[in-house]
């Protein structure tokens, strides 16, 4: 009798040896532990993109250029593009999933004549866009806090830049001690920071029409067709200008990659968390926003420059009063916080990454394993310093600390679109994972790559057509001066990245490359102990 044969799914140990083995090709060794589920590596690519908080932190961006109608219809197209940019690099993440990701990629496609200096200005854009993309979630919470405060006090209470500033460098330092955690107790809080964020949504969506008052409600014809332009550009510029708050709210997707090395099943998890997260925020930010849309009532020049000084919770204190809205934005609070501690947990992975490679000053002390806690703890607080210093801009003016959203933006469009363009542009043996977009993929790289390069000129321009030194946008004097000190030490006589510089260093010898030679994961984490400095905090 033949019996017919039952398909198991592999054993925890199979799945670890495979994942270890796809790293050793890569030429890493295991150095992390692989503490990440694929549903917890959902959780923090969708826990940085934060939706409800998100959406609150940028909601200024869309509603003073084209009000209800960027709202909602800014959304549905910038949801579109982000898509084809999270299909390509989830492409990419599933073909080499590695903490250095995009500069991995960069310099494994490209030609060997431009592979080093891709690599590295993918390495520092992708540095750059993860500590703004930290900076500008911590600012936005700070904001949120500051509203919560003057929501309690009865609108009487309205922050100082300064006095927003404290606050930022207090949740800057809250999240180190955070992401100084285990990576154990990292992955286990980021099904509770899914949870939060889509009850949130769902109360938004559900709670928020039934309690507005009737004279908050908007026609459909206001909702979905009203244009408010309140920043002087001309209306279609200013619509894309309002895709800002898509376009930042679905960012960071790339912090799955960073931590593909801490996941389990990575060739298949890290592009699923890439590709679910940027569908489900999508469209549960559509849902969010239309109801907003719906819920503000007309005026949106007193939404914006309210006492409370946040337009969301400007809404919400319209339609549930007080004490609900107080409760309610505590957990909008919560979420943002959050957001926080997941982007630097994703920002210290690609800063160790990077420094793993030589590629940062100071990478011999950045490239450290705390041996108690099994984190890059030493590269937790680089990021965490270098965040505090981008908030100085806020003594600079709303206008220059706001070009923190942004920037983040536009360094991580650079870093994204480079390996993209270079798994096309050049001669490589590129060959895709589980992953994989068949005949689609080149025509989805071409709309994210055009996508990307158009945001990125976009995004340089002022929020406005008259500007003076604290209204500029400083996204472009920081990045591009970040880029160009970069490039001035890559090409800098005798000590230049030029003369040494040689993309991702393998860390692993060429035996275990090849696969002839493996070892259990418990004996490579006490080898990669061995390996590298060890600090204890």
């Amino acid at each position: 009798m033949i019996r017919p044969s039952i398909r198991t799914s592999p054993s925890k140990e199979a799945v670890a040896n495979r994942d270890e083995a796809l790293l050793a090709q890569l030429g890493y060794r295991q150095e992390f532990k692989r503490a990440f589920t694929p549903l917890e590596v959902f959780g923090i690519s969708f826990s940085i993109i934060g939706l409800l908080p998100s959406i609150a932190s940028v909601l200024v961006y869309a509603l003073s250029n084209g009000g209800a109608s960027s709202m909602v219809w800014g959304w549905v197209v910038g949801s579109l593009f982000i898509l084809s940019v999270g299909l390509s690099m989830a492409e990419l993440g599933s073909a080499a999933p590695t903490s250095g990701g995009l500069y991995y990629w960069a310099h494994s496609l490209s030609s060997p004549r431009w592979r080093n200096l891709l690599s590295w200005i993918v390495g520092y854009a992708n540095t750059v866009g993860s500590i703004a993309s930290l900076a500008s979630i911590d600012w936005g919470c700070a904001i949120q806090v500051a509203a919560a405060a003057s929501i309690g006090s009865g609108q009487t209470f309205i922050a100082t830049n300064a006095q927003l500033f404290g606050i930022y460098i207090a949740l800057l330092l809250s999240h180190a001690i955070v992401c100084c955690l285990g990576t154990a107790v990292l992955a286990r809080l980021q099904s509770v920071y899914v949870l939060i964020n889509i009850v949130l949504c769902i109360v938004v969506i559900i709670v928020l029409p039934a309690a507005t008052p009737k004279e908050y409600i908007n026609s459909a014809s206001y909702a979905l067709a009203n244009f408010t332009n309140l920043n002087g550009w001309p209306n279609g510029f200013a619509f894309i200008l309002s895709l800002v708050a898509p376009l930042w709210t679905i960012c960071s997707f790339d912090s799955a990659v960073h931590i593909s090395e801490e996941a389990s099943n990575a060739a298949t998890a890290v592009p699923w968390a890439i590709v679910s997260s940027i569908t489900i925020a999508g469209i549960l930010g559509l849902a969010v926003n239309i109801a907003l849309a719906f819920c503000m009532g007309t005026d949106v020049e007193y939404t914006l420059n309210s006492p409370i000084g946040q337009p969301m919770a400007q809404i919400f204190f319209n339609s549930f009063g007080e004490k609900a809205t107080l409760a309610l934005w505590s957990f909008v609070v919560i979420a943002q916080y959050m957001m926080g501690s997941s982007m630097l947990l994703a920002a210290s992975r690609q800063t160790f990454a990077f420094a793993r490679d030589g590629a940062l000053p100071l990478s011999s002390i950045l490239y450290r394993i705390n041996s108690f806690t099994g984190t890059p703890v030493n590269t937790v607080w680089f990021v965490v310093v270098m965040a505090a210093l981008l908030g100085l801009l806020a003594f600079a003016g709303t206008g220059a600390i706001d070009a923190i959203f942004t920037m983040s933006i536009t360094a991580l469009y650079v870093a994204y679109a480079i390996p993209i363009f270079a798994r096309f542009a050049f001669d490589n043996n590129f060959k895709p994972g589980p992953f994989n977009l068949g005949f689609f993929s080149l025509p989805i790289g071409i709309t994210a790559i055009a996508f990307m390069a158009f945001m990125i000129i976009v995004f340089s321009f002022p929020t406005t057509p008259t500007t003076d030194a604290a209204s500029m946008n400083y996204a472009i004097v920081v990045l591009g001066g970040v880029l160009l000190l970069s490039l001035a030490w890559y090409y800098c006589p005798v000590y230049g990245g030029i003369h040494w510089f040689t993309g991702p260093v393998p860390n692993i010898d060429a035996d275990r490359i090849d696969g002839t030679r493996h070892e259990d994961s418990v004996s490579v984490e006490k080898k990669a102990e061995g390996a590298v400095s060890v600090m204890r905090v």
